[in-house]
């Protein structure tokens, strides 16, 4: 008599996590591939998360997500524990852990989904591009390296507080020489200024949680050129205030988060199970079910 092989398990790990989206998503993956697994969603308060990834290889886990308040506490972690991805190492954060035969991993599939959303969903290149970045926090720090390898001609980092943008553009000065963009950091209060001397921007990506507040991030007339476009890496059942702001300022082309959301969980789950997934059908599944009263 054989024993079956025990199925590979998987979760996100969050507080609260009642929420995430990642359980669905994955497991419309697995169904698409034939992956056989069990993916989870586990609520960790943040003084159990060590314990927690400590045990879990043993419980049979061998990736999990991270989300928030996880975040940057999970790249501590591995940076003791294991190795970090460039991409990983350079966010401060990881939002993505493999336990593979050669050790723990900890990688940011944040920058990958939102570039891959970009480029493959909405077809848009950003080389050559003048590119503004909304916020300095950990979202944007997570999509920076990853903006910059796709050769923009100017990305500009603009935050409530000038000195944390500032330090985020000089932190990535050097990958931006080598990229040949010209990166800056500033305040929101400098931004007429900028769009004046140097200016108007192709694309806007509100990297802020501004709109999970209801809250509009006033931008100068003519930020955004007229076939400019606006990304909310929020996204809900209705356009985030953010996009509407945009819309009534005159910009047609507007996308949220929900791509960027399926496709950083696409690049995880490559990393575990070494398949592309197909983003497109389960993308669908999500906005049609957000659209439902």
């Amino acid at each position: 008599m054989t024993t079956a092989a025990p199925i590979d398990c998987y979760a996100v790990l969050g507080h609260p996590i009642h929420h995430s989206l990642s359980p669905q998503i994955h497991a419309a993956f697995a169904t698409q591939t034939g992956e056989v697994l069990r993916y989870s969603a586990l609520d960790v308060a943040p003084a159990e998360l060590a314990a927690t990834l400590a045990r879990l290889p043993a419980d049979g886990f061998r990736g999990v997500n991270i989300t928030v308040p996880h975040k940057e506490s999970a790249w501590a972690y591995v940076a003791q524990q294991g190795t970090l991805t460039e991409r990983a190492a350079m966010a401060g954060a990881v939002n993505t852990l493999a336990w593979k035969t050669t050790g723990l991993l900890g990688d940011n599939t944040d920058g990958q989904g939102l570039l891959n959303d970009l480029q493959q969903r909405h077809a848009l290149s950003l080389r050559g591009k003048r590119v503004l970045l909304l916020g300095a926090g950990g979202a944007t720090r997570g999509v920076v390296l990853p903006l910059l390898a796709a050769a923009p001609a100017a990305l500009v980092i603009a935050n409530r507080t000038a000195a944390r943008a500032t330090e985020l553009a000089d932190l990535f000065a050097h990958k931006a020489v080598a990229a040949g963009t010209l990166l800056h950091g500033c305040g929101l209060a400098a931004l007429p200024q900028v769009v004046n001397t140097t200016g108007t921007f192709d694309m806007v990506i509100n990297a802020t949680s501004a709109s999970l507040g209801g809250e509009a991030i006033a931008l100068p007339p003519g930020t955004i050129t007229t076939d400019g476009f606006a990304y909310d890496m929020m996204y809900g059942k209705t356009p985030t205030p953010f996009l509407i702001a945009q819309q009534q300022a005159g910009v047609t082309r507007l996308a949220d988060g929900l791509g960027m959301l399926v496709e950083q969980a696409a690049v995880a789950f490559t990393l575990w199970r070494g398949v592309v997934p197909a983003t497109q059908p389960v993308y669908n599944a999500l906005r049609e079910q957000l659209a439902r009263p």
